[in-house]
């Protein structure tokens, strides 16, 4: 098989699909190895940048989505209603960040870290596709474990977790002091 050839039936799965596709099963859907597979994704995405194409390759982790590129947005939402973002409140993006950066981790975990009750951000996430339940918790009570979801890495436009910034010794202490003063200033009321 050429290469042209095996970066047609990629771009056919991926275009019939929709959802972002392992590689390893499209390397089994076409009887070839992983290392195959990523030549032809290599050769798709220079295809799609050559050609001022309106679609992309989207690579995440170990999966790979075809999608249209952001530039074309605008046209997009011309044709169709635009899609209805969830809203991320503030709590919410607060408890995306303690599941993003301490995953696997349980809600009762997430509620220390916070000092609130997270049945509500929790499930809400869940909704709207950003964390998913990632097992149990081998301990008493077998406590669920959450964690981000592809979904998650699409909307902050990471294509893995290890690109999530990281928070230096300065931030800490800037958010202590924060959180000190948030204190301060409820008690005086």
């Amino acid at each position: 098989m050429t290469k042209e050839e095996g970066a047609a039936i990629v771009e056919a799965i991926l275009f019939t699909m929709g959802d972002s596709i392992e590689i390893s099963t499209l390397a089994k859907a076409i009887d070839t190895d992983a290392k195959e597979v990523k030549k032809y994704i290599s050769y798709l995405k220079e295809k799609y940048e050559k050609q001022d194409s309106g679609i992309g390759i989207l690579e995440l982790e170990k999966s790979v989505q075809l999608c249209t590129k952001k530039e074309m947005y605008e046209y997009l939402i011309k044709i169709a209603k635009a899609p209805k973002k969830a809203v991320l409140t503030d709590s919410l993006m607060e408890t995306l960040s303690i599941i993003a950066y301490k995953q696997p981790i349980t809600r009762l975990e997430v509620e220390k870290i916070r000092g609130v009750n997270s049945d509500h951000a929790v499930n809400r996430l869940v909704e709207f596709g950003l964390v998913q339940e990632l097992g149990r918790l081998d301990a008493p009570g077998r406590p669920l474990l959450f964690g981000t979801t592809e979904e998650f890495l699409r909307s902050f436009g990471v294509r893995s977790l290890d690109e999530l910034p990281t928070i230096g010794t300065m931030q800490v202490e800037e958010f202590k002091a924060e959180a000190e003063n948030e204190i301060n200033v409820k008690m005086d009321i």
